[in-house]
């Protein structure tokens, strides 16, 4: 069973030290509309939501995520155009706040029902260390600096896939979709009618990235984004 939290602290120092040796955190992303600076303060203010969300679930403070959208991105944006050893540190410093939060997460918060602002959606307390694990690798990824799904170890490639699709059936109009991975791995999505092959990593990118440079199919169905 992978060990989400050490995993999560591998990946951070693994993000960490690219941010550190990038000499232009103001190019673009491949988030559309944000430069790497903007995925950098972005890492550093989740996991400060996280420290309230694990609050939420374990002390039953109440608190959601993030005020409102509009505040997540003011949030953001504040610290955007710091020196690059300022924003690696708060990434770091921030990570390193949250990881002893983490821990407190037991069984008996699984279920618990947080927001992620008021009034809007849900997830289970659970999902918390899932959640943060999969910020900081997509994330890395989207900073462009050479760092892509094919570095990410096995276990987690097949992880962040099944979750992929879970989200594209909770979508509520999922496509019909046969995967064959070249390492032997099969997942079919509605009836399987398209087949789709590639690598792990190449699935991973166009179904958490929707770049279908690494994968090949006949004709391959639109995903669902925004999930």
């Amino acid at each position: 069973m992978t060990d989400l939290l050490a995993a999560i602290d591998e990946h951070t120092a693994r993000l960490v030290s690219d941010a550190r040796a990038c000499d232009d955190l103001s190019a673009p992303s491949l988030c559309e509309g944000w430069s790497r600076d903007h995925v950098l303060n972005h890492l550093a203010r989740n996991a400060e939501a996280l420290v309230r969300l694990v609050g939420a679930a374990v002390d039953g403070t109440g608190e959601t995520m993030y005020d409102s959208p509009e505040a997540r991105d003011e949030d953001i944006d504040a610290g955007v155009g710091r020196d690059r050893d300022v924003v690696a540190a708060d990434v770091e410093e921030t990570a390193a706040a949250l990881a002893p939060h983490l821990r407190r997460l037991t069984p008996a918060h699984r279920d618990v029902v947080l927001e992620r602002t008021p009034g809007g959606p849900t997830f289970r307390g659970g999902m918390l260390p899932f959640m943060r694990l999969r910020e900081v690798v997509y994330h890395h990824v989207d900073l462009d600096l050479g760092f892509g799904f094919d570095d990410v170890e096995a276990d987690l490639q097949v992880m962040f896939i099944e979750n992929e699709l879970k989200r594209q059936r909770g979508a509520g109009a999922a496509p019909s979709l046969r995967i064959r991975t070249d390492e032997g791995d099969v997942w079919s999505l509605a009836d399987g009618d398209v087949a789709v092959t590639g690598s792990r990593a190449g699935v991973l990118t166009w179904l958490a990235r929707q770049d279908p440079a690494g994968v090949h199919a006949d004709a391959l169905p639109s995903l669902t984004r925004g999930l």
